[in-house]
């Protein structure tokens, strides 16, 4: 609770991953992949819930030994590929409603990012609800600047992304970001419906970009292999 106000953190792990099957309670590190993202909710000052939607009944298995809630599942068509996340964040804030569970805000934390802090999450918690915004969501910088991006008409010409000569010198390029898929924050009123889109939150709140590695890769799991024993070594470089 933060300001009065009761927080839910979800965490979506649906059991059909195509690239990297299990993906979700793959083991990295010593630990499955959601057990990250649900010890990061767990260790937060303000979430009072950490809540897991899946289909799955060894996710559902998993995640509760990790300390996950997992009351029900996810029905089957809310766990197709084809499904929307905000088709079943509004499924489980609505089933959670009628067991007598209310929240004034949700934190949507994808298991695909373990590398998140709860120290971020705290955070962006702080910077929305001190705000007059009704959402926020996690951005890192692009490194691959869109001023050097083309669409291609079909003529074969090409055609600027942006606006924007690209004769400008590159430590001149305007800081653009994205939408990193870490955290999203959303207040839990009228306006919280099906058309809802995460993706669309308005505040920002600034991650370091290692931190936002998402997992769709057998690539990408190495890469959080070798960061999180990078902080291992840091961890006991510091204990000597």
């Amino acid at each position: 609770m933060y300001k009065n106000k009761k927080i839910l953190a979800i965490i979506p792990a649906r059991g059909g991953s195509k690239g990297v099957p299990k993906k979700n309670i793959i083991e990295i590190c010593g630990k499955p992949l959601i057990a990250y993202s649900i010890h990061c909710g767990l260790d937060s000052k303000y979430i009072d819930k950490v809540f897991v939607s899946t289909d799955d009944r060894e996710i559902a298995r998993v995640a509760k030994s990790f300390g996950g809630e997992v009351p029900f599942l996810r029905p089957e068509e809310l766990a197709q590929d084809g499904s929307k996340t905000i088709d079943s964040l509004v499924y489980t804030v609505n089933k959670l409603k009628e067991l007598g569970e209310t929240y004034d805000y949700l934190v949507l934390l994808q298991p695909t990012v373990p590398l998140r802090k709860t120290f971020h999450v705290d955070e962006a918690i702080e910077k929305l609800l001190e705000s007059d915004f009704y959402d926020l969501v996690s951005v890192s910088e692009v490194h691959d600047h869109p001023i050097l991006m083309r669409k291609i008409k079909d003529s074969g010409e090409l055609e600027n992304l942006l606006p924007l000569p690209s004769s400008v010198r590159r430590q001149d390029f305007p800081s653009v970001y994205r939408v990193d898929g870490a955290i999203y924050i959303m207040k839990l009123d009228e306006n919280f419906n099906l058309n809802t889109s995460p993706n669309d939150g308005k505040l920002s709140y600034i991650m370091e970009k290692k931190y936002t590695t998402d997992i769709d890769t057998y690539l990408d799991i190495k890469i959080v292999e070798y960061y999180l024993e990078e902080e291992r070594k840091e961890i006991a470089k510091f204990m000597k």
